[in-house]
């Protein structure tokens, strides 16, 4: 594979699984740099990515994923600024911080994108060694949601680990907010004419469970899906106005 990648991952205190993460990131073919933006972790996360050759930013406070991602692809960007001339933006690999060693599995969103097949490609997961405390609330409001504004029907809508252009980033860009990025992704890259591609992926994370801290999860969770899909259904009525 000839073209370059950079990945990145949006993390926040995952010192028990960074450093895994990172060295599976940095084997896949292809990838030439790897960030780690720590989003405001109270443990070793930055210091364990950094040790295990991750490029690390750090914001002082916890911010989102939204914003996690923003930073790191504007770091992607800054570092492509400085080298030799005639560099092309590179694709963007985004990838969570939990996966650990089955990280390595995302290399399958590469070659779509690389070689010109697809703009984002999209991991959709097997069943999960751990079961979530979850109805699959959240999943059916983004899925419907995607549907209806793009006649796109997503297996995952929530799956974070994606493959994408630059151009299609760009397309997408300011990112919806906190979690509802994943499905702010999806709809605008299809909405700008770009092609989406869903791709099975062995990839282990942990899910939220079903005491108090895991139903807030997902209550910001259905929160923040919700208003990224009126924001785009009231974009699309007034451009239709326009």
């Amino acid at each position: 594979m000839s073209a370059t990648v950079a990945a990145v991952i949006a993390a926040k205190d995952e010192a028990q699984r960074i450093a895994a993460t990172v060295r599976a990131v940095a084997a896949i073919p292809g990838i030439d740099l790897v960030v780690v933006v720590d989003d405001g972790s109270r443990d070793r996360t930055a210091e364990l990515a950094r040790e295990a050759g991750a490029e690390v930013v750090r914001h002082a406070r916890n911010r989102g994923k939204a914003a996690a991602m923003t930073t790191g692809a504007d770091y992607v960007a800054r570092h492509e600024s400085v080298e030799a001339a005639g560099v092309t933006a590179r694709p963007l690999l985004f990838v969570d911080g939990d996966l650990e060693a089955s990280a390595g599995n995302v290399r399958v969103l590469v070659p779509p994108v690389v070689q010109g097949r697809a703009d984002m490609t999209i991991a959709t997961l097997p069943p999960q060694k751990s079961r979530g405390g979850g109805r699959g609330f959240v999943v059916r409001l983004a899925r419907r949601g995607i549907e209806d504004l793009t006649g796109f029907q997503a297996v995952q809508p929530l799956s974070g680990m994606r493959c994408l252009t630059r151009a299609a980033f760009d397309s997408a860009s300011p990112l919806a907010r906190g979690w509802g990025v994943e499905v702010g992704l999806t709809v605008d890259v299809l909405l700008a004419g770009l092609r989406v591609e869903e791709v099975p992926c062995e990839l282990h994370h942990r899910v939220s469970g079903a005491d108090w801290r895991g139903q807030l999860h997902r209550a910001r969770q259905y929160r923040d899906v919700a208003l990224a899909l009126v924001h785009r259904r009231t974009r699309r009525r007034l451009r239709r106005v326009a």
